[in-house]
Order: C-alpha cells, then structure tokens, then sequence
C-alpha cells in the first residue's frame, strides 16, 4: 500500500509556501496546500508560513485549529466523512457513525492502525434531503444507510 501524499522535508514546504504565499487569504491556501500536498499541516510549517506571512505562529495556529478540516497527523491512504449536522443527525447519523467506529474500531477524528482509513466528521455536505450523508475521498453519498455505510468502508478498507 502506497501513499498518497509526499513526506514531509523543509524545501517543499519552502516550496509551497512561495508558490501561494503573495495571493489573498495565503494564509488559508497555505494550509490547504500544506494538507494536499502532505496529508496533514505538519508542525514545523506553522513557522515557515508565520515567518514568509510576515504573521505570528499564534495567527497561524490560531487559523490552522479554527478550521476542523486541517489534521495534525497524516490521515489513512482513505478518509470517510460521515456528515454530522442537523439534519443528518435526525435521519440515523448518529447510528451509523457508531456503526463506522464499530466496524473500523476506531473513533471519528482517528486512523486505522493499518494506516488505511481516517474516519472523519464533516459539518453539512448539502445534501439535507437525502440526509445521511458521507464523503469517500471526495466522492458525496447520500440517503446513506446501513449497507451503503458498510459497502463505503469496505471500499475504505481496500
């Protein structure tokens, strides 16, 4: 199993932050970059982005732990979203996340210890009328039930 992501190594995160660092909101663009390009915002990049942004470390760490999409460690080769808002939650979401946790026996927030699948929570995907809801690796599913959440992490898992 190979992974998606680069290492991490100083020069290309010189790299990426060069390349963003004179657009609007570099800030937050940085950080995504950081996370596409690594799988996660590693640590000493909260330094190089403060010192290229010309911003304290608490700006940008205060921006990169605002945002719950940003992981402190490298998430699995598979991230399953399972959408937690309202609406969600009152078709079974809260059920079927339990079921997802069961299933991959971690919690939400965490990854396997086969380095396969980070279960996630995702606050509203848009897709309320046909709630629950989920994201594989981008992909949106809806009207999610028992066998369409068992039929995603199976795919995880792969």
């Amino acid at each position: 199993m190979t992974s998606a992501y680069e290492p991490w190594n100083d020069a290309r995160g010189a790299e990426i932050i060069a390349e963003h660092e004179k657009l609007e909101g570099a800030t937050l663009v940085i950080l995504h970059a950081m996370q596409e390009a690594f799988g996660y915002v590693p640590e000493p990049a909260i330094p190089m982005i403060a010192s290229a942004l010309r911003l304290s470390r608490a700006e940008v760490h205060g921006v990169f732990t605002f945002y719950h999409d940003f992981r402190r460690e490298p998430a699995g080769r598979h991230v399953l979203k399972l959408c937690r808002a309202e609406a969600c939650q009152a078709a079974g979401g809260d059920a079927l996340a339990a079921r997802a946790e069961a299933t991959l026996g971690i919690s939400v927030g965490n990854t396997t210890t086969d380095a396969r699948v980070t279960l996630e929570s995702i606050y509203c995907l848009g897709l309320c009328a046909t709630a629950p809801s989920a994201m594989l690796d981008g992909r949106v599913v809806g009207r999610l039930d028992e066998a369409r959440l068992d039929a995603l992490v199976a795919e995880a898992q792969r």
